[in-house]
């Protein structure tokens, strides 16, 4: 007796160590018997289910544990079932939605597996669940965010790739066309730098709404970042639909934006092409509108232009300089001719302009307006201009070690190059490092 008095209250104490285990875990464990007529939840259990452990016990487990399919809302069957009739694990399929007492619905993934008697009897189930309620969520918003733009909600690039591609594929099934637009608003960073960049966000909202108002709903608006919008027609009206969308375009985004207090005006430069006509894939056809695109700004902007073989011809030309201008400056390509500057009246020279040039090692001397607009295009300017000043400052003081004592230097700036905030800082850096005086540096605005 004393024996199976110490067994009992052994037996007790591992039982209510299991129950505060169960209890302190986070996931729900609801237990039932041979019948599948619950006997056991936890905590967590009653906390999802809505259903107290007094109130479910001895009822079905398909009473408290309603599941349904997320996708096709149909009643699906509980695993415990299964695990009794099998005697093996089982789980929950996937997209599976838990209905609590009072109707709300959780997410939920689960385990359940057959309990056993001391001699392998099965004598009843266990499933154990959790709510993945707030990880489908966050899994729905990445998978969102990954082909959608933040900003506007629009479709991204990569979305608008998938789309291309299908519209392709159905055109080519077809013998249709599918038309692309790429629009860039026009001065967008001077309202951007005038206004701020809240204001600019504001407005790229208000651009994004103009543009979806302008096409139809099989049409698909995408924002490429910044301020480029891509638009897709993809359903065969060629050129002449390409070109009716783009005048609709231009005079929805010409009226009046109301933003912050402010009534701006913009303008926008669209290039178009066309499949098959200018492309065979998404990649081609999209390059080949944001070419057009290009060519539309240099034609005066607030317009439109097809895309042209030239187009791709002169765009590669463009590349190879780019490429090639940053290998110049890495190599210091560049030199510096002197134009000398004489006083008519007694012959002497005043001073000099520094001109530059490049010396290109498969090309004859070239001079900076075959280049300088390129260069401008990709962000080279600052660093051509840094090095032109020290190269110029140079010599000077070299001609001043000869006995050659120039009085003064020109070197041409650019007027960005003045707006930026350490261009002063520059100059000042040049001087000290070269000794030069700063009265014989002039800045030649071009």
């Amino acid at each position: 007796m004393i024996q199976r008095k110490q067994i009992e209250e052994l037996l007790l104490s591992e039982n209510m160590r299991a129950k505060v285990i169960l209890n302190s875990i986070s996931d729900a464990v609801i237990s039932t018997d041979l019948h599948g007529n619950i006997d056991y939840l936890n905590i967590a259990a009653e906390k999802m289910t809505g259903w107290s452990r007094d109130e479910a016990h001895g009822r079905p487990i398909a009473e408290v544990m309603q599941i349904v399919n997320g996708t096709t809302r149909l009643s699906g069957r509980s695993p415990i079932e299964l695990v009794l009739e099998k005697d093996e694990e089982m789980g929950l399929a996937a997209d599976t939605l838990l209905i609590r007492r009072d109707g709300m619905e959780i997410a939920i993934e689960d385990s359940a597996a057959p309990i056993h008697d001391a001699s392998g009897k099965i004598t009843g189930a266990v499933i154990v669940f959790h709510d993945v309620t707030a990880a489908h969520a966050l899994a729905t918003k990445m998978a969102y965010l990954a082909q959608h733009d933040d900003l506007t909600k629009l479709p991204n690039r990569a979305m608008l790739s998938d789309r291309i591609t299908q519209a392709i594929a159905l055109a080519k099934r077809h013998r249709s066309c599918v038309s692309l637009l790429f629009i860039d608003i026009d001065n967008f960073k001077h309202i951007n730098d005038s206004l701020g960049h809240d204001v600019g966000d504001r407005l790229l909202k208000s651009i994004a709404e103009r543009l979806s108002s302008s096409v139809r709903n099989l049409d698909t608006v995408s924002r490429q970042g910044g301020d480029e919008f891509v638009i897709l027609l993809p359903d065969g009206q060629g050129s002449a639909g390409a070109e009716a969308a783009a005048k609709t375009i231009l005079m929805a985004l010409a009226q009046p934006h109301n933003i912050g207090g402010h009534e701006i005006n913009i303008t926008a430069s669209i290039g178009i092409s066309v499949y098959p006509d200018d492309a065979h894939d998404a990649e081609a056809l999209l390059q080949h509108s944001d070419t057009a695109m290009y060519k539309a700004k240099q034609g005066g902007r607030n317009g439109y232009t097809f895309f042209e073989v030239a187009m791709s011809d002169r765009a590669i030309a463009r590349q190879k300089v780019k490429m090639e201008l940053h290998q110049a400056l890495r190599l210091e390509q560049f030199v510096l001719n002197y134009q000398p500057k004489i006083n008519l009246r007694t012959g002497m020279i005043t001073g000099a302009e520094a001109l530059l040039r490049w010396a290109h090692p498969k090309a004859e001397l070239t001079f900076p307006n075959s280049f300088i607009p390129v260069a401008e295009g990709c962000g080279l300017i600052p660093p051509i201009d840094q090095w032109v000043l020290r190269a110029a400052c140079s010599q000077v003081r070299r001609w001043d070690d000869v006995g050659l004592r120039l009085p003064s230097v020109a070197v041409n700036v650019s007027a960005l190059e003045l707006r930026q905030r350490r261009y002063a800082d520059g100059v000042r850096a040049a001087l000290q490092e070269t000794g030069l005086e700063p009265y014989r540096l002039i800045l030649e605005i071009t």
